[in-house]
């Protein structure tokens, strides 16, 4: 009975230890393929990986790197995180975690190698084999065969697990090899790879050289728009309220024209000037930026780019130019005046013999050879001429005007204005006079004429001739 008892009790044990002993094999493959894998046991798998990323095609090479030597290139972590320090190995060997354990072996707590852990999965800090082993140490049965064939298939089984256990050159793989094989497997990315973004149509340099007639770089404030595709102009934008601006567009054959939003005609770029200077003064640099934004609104509407020019550098010189044009920027008034009244139509008659047309500004305008208006007659009080009132209403008399940087140079065209003066007087019997009512005579005649012309040799100096284009843009 008891020996029965015995059998039982060694043939349940050894099918426990059977058991054990497979769990252990698997768990040991199990590790092994978990290693073969990560190739290393960092901490976390993601947030504290080593794995090097390529960037120009080449390589990685493993040779270690001094401490006071610069590193060949860059090896960011996958989530951007800073490598370790450059003391450590690039080549980290992990077949210390698979040695052989003596049975006799035991190291002190101070040199005893650290946990690592993969994915989660620890590796005990002593091996499998001792854990086996310790299983040798079960009470043998006394005897019989069957207990014999037990034994010897027991000890087969241990045979093969220490086997598998005093070879970890097969399982073990350094970390180089994985990450070799990642980097073969990782498309990588050469910047000279990545696609260019698209190319302008006209380069900026090529546009700021182009002298165009519309503008005066000292005066108007300059903004270049190059496009990436030819497009037409779907509307002339409205860039600002107070002060003049023009649009020239490039066509496609780089001839320059004014912009219109003609169907057919393709742009490939555009210079966008603001008159900064007009007779209200010189713009600020407040409206010059928002002035800026909305240029490159608009090239962002048309797919391009924007180039500004640089404001305060441009009032350092547009500010000169404007004090200049406040010196100049004088009119001459000669008064006609009556003691009595006279009739609206009588002058309109009067002014139209000599040349003069009413203009839709309500004044009348003595024109030159090229259809410009070149002398001035205003009402006395400001208000306008117009035909119902002409026709109906009588006057005080009238002013002739003569404005300094609209008529050309020469004392020529002053005479002129003195002449017409005296024949509408005669005609309408009518006296001249100055802003304070006093009698013109000739010496405030000739006065007059030498401040006109030295107004106007100093608009010729400052290349703005007087009844220019450049001029009547400036002084209006």
């Amino acid at each position: 009975m008891n020996l029965t008892l015995l059998t039982i009790i060694a043939a349940l044990l050894t099918v426990l230890v059977a058991v054990f002993a497979y769990n252990m094999i698997q768990e040991s493959r199990y590790r092994n393929k978990i290693r073969s894998q990560f190739g290393h046991s960092d901490q976390d798998a993601l947030m504290g990986s080593q794995t090097q990323s390529v960037r120009d095609g080449r390589p990685l090479t493993h040779e270690k790197v001094s401490d006071n030597a610069a590193p060949a290139m860059l090896k960011p972590s996958l989530v951007g995180k800073p490598n370790h320090s450059a003391t450590e190995d690039d080549d980290i060997d992990l077949s210390h975690l698979l040695d052989d354990y003596d049975d006799n072996a035991s190291a002190s707590p101070s040199q005893s190698n650290p946990t690592y852990s993969s994915v989660g999965l620890e590796v005990p800090e002593h091996g499998l084999k001792n854990n086996v082993k310790a299983t040798n140490d079960l009470p043998a049965p006394s005897s019989g065969s069957f207990m014999s064939g037990l034994r010897a298939t027991f000890s087969k089984m241990l045979s093969s697990i220490n086997d598998d256990d005093t070879q970890p050159e097969k399982p073990v793989a350094k970390v180089t090899q994985p990450i070799e094989a990642e980097s073969e497997e990782m498309e990588v990315y050469d910047e000279a790879q990545l696609p260019e973004p698209s190319k302008l149509l006209m380069d900026f340099d090529e546009l700021k050289r182009s002298r165009l007639s519309w503008f005066d770089s000292r005066i108007d404030y300059l903004t270049y728009v190059a496009l990436h595709d030819a497009q037409e102009l779907p509307a002339i934008p409205r860039l600002s309220n107070r002060y003049r601006v023009q649009i020239i567009g490039c066509t496609m054959d780089g001839s320059f024209q004014v912009a219109e939003p003609v169907p057919g005609v393709l742009y490939k770029a555009f210079v966008i000037g603001m008159q900064a200077i007009n007779r209200n003064g010189l713009v600020s640099e407040r409206e010059l930026s928002l002035f800026g934004q909305q240029v490159e609104h608009f090239a962002e509407n048309m797919d391009g780019d924007a180039w500004l020019e640089d404001t305060k550098q441009f009032l350092s010189v547009a500010k000169p130019i404007d004090e200049l044009c406040a010196r100049v920027d004088q009119i001459i008034a000669i008064h006609l005046v009556s003691r009595v009244s006279i009739l609206g139509s009588e002058l309109r008659n009067s002014l139209e013999k000599l040349g003069f047309q009413l203009m839709q500004d309500g004044t009348f305008g003595y024109l030159d050879n090229k259809g410009e208006v070149k002398f001035n007659a205003v009402t006395l009080d400001g208000s306008q001429f117009t035909p119902q009132l002409l026709a109906s209403q009588p006057y005080k008399g009238f002013s002739m005007l003569f404005d300094i940087t609209h008529v050309p140079y020469g004392e020529q065209h002053f005479e002129e204005f003195v002449n017409l003066a005296v024949a509408l007087s005669q005609a309408m019997h009518l006296e001249l006079v100055d802003d304070q009512i006093q009698q013109v005579s000739t010496d405030w005649l000739k006065n007059i004429r030498t401040f006109v012309l030295e107004k106007q040799l100093e608009m010729i100096d400052a290349h703005i001739p007087p009844g220019s284009e450049l001029a009547q843009r400036v002084f209006s």
